[in-house]
């Protein structure tokens, strides 16, 4: 993904598989999984369990780039921090899926949501709201609340969810996390902090009959490439990247 160290600090590919029924939880079971992990990414050596009961599996993050896995009683994620490429970032999430059936025996019957997610991190030190409606537009209607004397934006968060196919069941969702505050806007001091962006797209219910985990989120990587190189690329994040270069 290197067309993206250009245009924002920050870029990664995310998994994550929700089940209807709680994962495996003994202690066999759980560190036989990241064993295997271990021993097929052997840079993934720095392994804990949080006080809610997650299980860590990760990289050292000096280098900037580092791959990290998390597993707790219904959710099972996977994350690549700054791939070189596409294909690289999503190789270790499907090597993952390949292996929960008979590892952790999640069934394709048991999966209750299959997401894959595009995040993208832009550092600005100002108003994060106003760099969104200059970038990406807010509409006339809204426009004018803002020319009122003595207003000042301390919210804007756009989403749009939309369907892919004709049953709903594959989703695809476009959101914002800005960072700015009211006590930033108040005191206009406004410190350097990221704006995320995230595009996910989400497979809803049980794994399709004859298919599996891995040939349903290949699926996605499909449709959510064509998404980044047709819509996302050009539309939402060179326009945040031309008007943080403006500012």
């Amino acid at each position: 993904m290197k067309q993206f160290q250009d245009v924002c600090e920050e870029h990664y590919i995310n998994l994550n598989l929700t089940t209807e029924t709680k994962l495996p939880q003994q202690r066999e079971s759980v560190m036989h999984f990241f064993e295997q992990l271990r021993k097929r990414y052997p840079g993934m050596r720095n392994f804990y369990s949080r006080e809610d009961g997650d299980h860590v599996l990760e990289e050292d993050k000096d280098g900037g780039s580092y791959r990290w896995v998390t597993l707790d009683s219904k959710r099972l994620s996977s994350g690549f921090m700054k791939p070189e490429t596409f294909e690289i970032g999503c190789e270790q999430h499907l090597a993952i899926l390949d292996a929960v059936p008979h590892q952790l025996s999640i069934s394709p019957l048991d999966c209750e949501t299959l997401n894959l997610t595009y995040g993208f991190e832009f550092a600005y030190s100002g108003n994060q709201y106003h760099l969104l409606a200059n970038a990406l537009g807010i509409g006339a209607s809204f426009e004018k609340a803002l020319e009122i004397p003595g207003t000042k934006m301390v919210s804007l968060d756009p989403t749009i969810q939309f369907s892919l196919v004709p049953d709903c069941r594959i989703q695809a969702r476009l959101s914002f996390e800005p960072r700015t505050t009211a006590y930033h806007v108040k005191t206009n001091e406004f410190p350097e902090e990221n704006l995320s962006v995230f595009l996910t797209l989400r497979k809803y219910g049980s794994i399709d009959s004859g298919e599996t985990y891995v040939s349903t989120f290949q699926d996605l990587m499909r449709r959510g490439q064509k998404l980044v190189d047709e819509y996302l690329m050009e539309n939402i994040l060179v326009p945040l990247q031309t008007a943080i270069l403006i500012d």
